[in-house]
């Protein structure tokens, strides 16, 4: 409800990245939307899209003059977010952990073959997705900014998406507890 031309999908929809949802078909897709009015954009999002194979195809297949909105954070702190997202998982169902440092050097070197790390080699997804879109049709967010100072990073979206200016600052508030907006 941050601006009223915008309308978020509820959920990930993972319709583009896995086959079961994309076989149902894109009247199914669009049953899954929100209603929205003539001028609003609808919003879907669903991070599996980034680095999936086939979903810039898929997408560009659907709308080729489609906006694209990318929030990347800092890919290391990226990795070790995943890393504890899944080892606090584990240790609340009981199951073994492995230690960071285990998992993400191999042979002394970097294991590319983690997934987190595979998620986090931003340039080789990228590469998939300019193949299919132009530059001036994908706008990168900053997520570390994005969480310590939101107002200039959604303006920016704002004019990405040609969407009059709506975003103030009185629209966030600092979660003290958590340390950002």
């Amino acid at each position: 409800d941050i601006h009223p031309n915008i309308v978020v999908a509820a959920t990930e929809v993972h319709f583009f990245d896995w086959d079961e949802n994309y076989v149902k078909g894109i009247d199914w897709y669009r049953s899954l939307m929100p209603f929205s009015y003539g001028n609003q954009i609808t919003i879907e999002k669903t991070p599996g899209y980034f680095t999936s194979p086939q979903a810039p195809e898929r997408i560009h297949d659907m709308n080729s003059s489609i906006k694209l909105l990318l929030i990347l954070r800092d890919p290391t702190e990226r990795v070790i977010s995943d890393y504890t997202q899944v080892y606090y998982n584990r240790v609340e169902s009981h199951k073994p952990v492995q230690l960071f440092e285990d998992i993400v050097i191999k042979n002394g070197a970097l294991n590319t073959k983690y997934k987190a790390i595979q998620r986090s080699l931003y340039d080789v997804h990228m590469e998939k997705w300019l193949k299919h879109f132009s530059l001036d049709q994908i706008h990168i967010v900053d997520g570390n900014t994005l969480i310590k100072d939101p107002l200039p990073e959604l303006q920016k979206v704002e004019r990405f998406l040609n969407l009059p200016s709506r975003i103030m600052s009185s629209n966030f508030y600092f979660n003290q507890t958590k340390g950002f907006y």
